[in-house]
């Protein structure tokens, strides 16, 4: 508006209708020469219009320099000017090198102090001793040419700026053995007093020394140590964010409800020299997990239990029957079984093996010994014909002593067969040397007069023609009297055995049955002490 005004003021320009219906022009110019002019205004008009626009032209320039100051002194609203936060940002970068650490006097240290929380437990690799887990990782640290005031940037006091634009401290952790997927989080949040927090989750890789021996009811304890690479401790010292009771029992993020469980952070600082050269700052966490052990007491635990429960029922069966050794087989080959499908689950190292698999070992060997002692007592019931008489010092100790021992109820009994199968073997052996000498004995006068008679009436028909036949018939009785004899003997014998193999089965089946408790109870308090540890 203002450069309007000037222009109309320098042209002097106006149109005024007079009665006539013409118009005057009026130039800046004083009175007395625009007084003597008028007489030659009509002749010269056409000569005055080209030195008035050669004259605004020149003035234009003008006109615009006098129209900034002639505003600002007026009192109006000057043109918006730039952000704060970009001003700001300007400020702190324009002059900024990221190549060195931040101190005005390089004798200063740079003190940063970090934390970690954990987020979840991703993976534990046993076989190449390997922990994948996923932290919340922040630290914070001091730099002096960061520093404004927040006054003249409209009281802003705080700025996130790009990482890449500013130094940054080169924390790493020792146990680092593989790079994860970890998101990008390009801005660190910068305060007016030059303090810096960086903010950021991390997949942390990591090499463990994993003790699976205790498994599945095993505690890991694996450490993270954060240290600077390069520089020393007079250079760049690291602390703890928070107090450590506060990092030990931070619980709040973490995901708790997969395979492992989150018991406890431990902090601890500690300076680290190689060669007596100079030191460095390592800040070590220790994160103690221990492993849900529910999922594999049930696939693991209890069906091996159950099998070894009927095994020891399998001891009911007769040892006399043949269907005891049949099912003590299948029994095996089921455990040889179900040892290939769960040999995936179990976790596999070159350094040691778990108690667990030792378990499944002796279980197998517990199997084994149990279908041998069948076999064994299966042969001692079986073998009739081809046995000879029990032994007396099995007798004694199995007979009588293992029946005290033992305390079996029909001891009784078989103290009686005893007797009675002794008294027969004695009466068989005594007939077999009499009939070596002579062919028949009697007992009763009348059979012996009935013999003496018979025997005078043979030497009678000796001496005839048909005494070859009644010799003939009286060998092949004599023979078949024998033949029942000796098979009642061998009843005997194999009824002696049934009874030794009983009490043998018996004692067997007890020891068994004390190691099966004795390894249950002594696995069972190491794993319930393990679990409360």
């Amino acid at each position: 508006m203002q450069r309007e005004r000037l222009i109309a003021r320098l042209i002097g320009r106006s149109q005024k209708p007079d009665g006539g219906g013409k118009a005057y022009e009026y130039c800046l110019l004083p009175c007395s020469a625009q007084s003597s002019a008028e007489p030659a205004a009509t002749g010269a008009s056409g000569s005055m219009v080209p030195t008035a626009l050669g004259a605004l032209l020149a003035l234009l320039p003008l006109a615009s320099m006098l129209q900034s100051p002639g505003s600002q002194r007026g009192g109006r609203v000057p043109e918006p000017s730039e952000p704060a936060l970009r001003r700001l940002c300007h400020h702190l970068l324009a002059h900024y090198q990221k190549g060195t650490r931040p101190v005005r006097d390089w004798r200063t240290t740079t003190n940063v102090a970090i934390d970690l929380m954990v987020y979840a437990i991703l993976s534990v690799d046993e076989k190449n001793q390997v922990l994948t887990t996923y932290i919340w990782y922040r630290q914070h640290w001091t730099d002096e040419f960061l520093k404004w005031d927040p006054a003249h940037f409209d009281n802003l006091t705080q700025i996130s700026l790009p990482v890449e634009s500013i130094w940054v401290p080169d924390i790493h952790i020792n146990e680092f053995v593989d790079v994860g997927k970890s998101p990008h989080v390009p801005y660190v949040y910068v305060s007016h007093h030059g303090e810096v927090q960086n903010l950021k989750p991390i997949q942390v890789m990591t090499a463990c020394s994993l003790d699976i021996y205790n498994f599945p009811f095993d505690v890991q304890n694996c450490s993270l140590t954060f240290t600077s690479w390069l520089h020393h401790i007079r250079d760049i010292n690291l602390s703890l964010w928070r107090q450590p009771e506060l990092v030990k029992f931070d619980r709040s993020i973490f995901m708790n409800q997969g395979e492992w469980e989150l018991l406890y952070v431990l902090s601890r600082f500690q300076e680290f020299s190689v060669k007596s050269s100079d030191s460095y700052a390592e800040m070590k966490f220790y994160v103690v997990i221990r492993r849900r052990p529910l999922f594999y007491t049930v696939s693991l635990l209890l069906p091996s239990i159950f099998l070894m429960v009927m095994d020891i029922v399998g001891f009911y069966l007769p040892p006399h029957s043949g269907e005891r050794v049949s099912f003590k087989i299948t029994l095996l080959l089921g455990y040889s079984v179900f040892l290939i499908i769960v040999s995936d689950t179990l976790p596999a190292t070159a350094v040691g093996t778990p108690l667990i698999g030792i378990y499944f070992v002796v279980c197998m060997a517990l199997l084994v010994i149990s279908l041998t002692e069948t076999i064994l007592i299966v042969r001692l019931v079986h073998k009739q014909d081809l046995q000879p008489h029990v032994p007396e010092w099995v007798k004694h100790l199995l007979l009588e002593r293992a029946t005290i021992l033992l305390c079996i109820r029909d001891r009784k009994k078989l103290g009686q067969s005893r007797t009675q199968s002794l008294d027969t073997s004695r009466q068989v052996e005594n007939n077999d040397s009499t009939a070596k000498l002579t062919p028949y004995v009697c007992e009763d006068p009348r059979e012996c007069g009935a013999a003496g008679g018979m025997r005078s009436a043979l030497a009678f028909a000796g001496r005839t023609e048909g005494s070859a036949a009644l010799q003939e018939m009286l060998r092949e009785t004599t023979a078949i009297r024998q033949l029942l004899e000796k098979r009642e003997e061998f009843r005997d014998v194999a009824r002696e055995w049934l009874q030794v193999g009983y009490v043998l089965d018996v004692l067997l089946f007890r020891v068994y049955l004390a190691a099966v408790l004795a390894y249950s109870i002594t696995l069972g308090t190491l794993w319930s002490v393990w679990r409360d540890a």
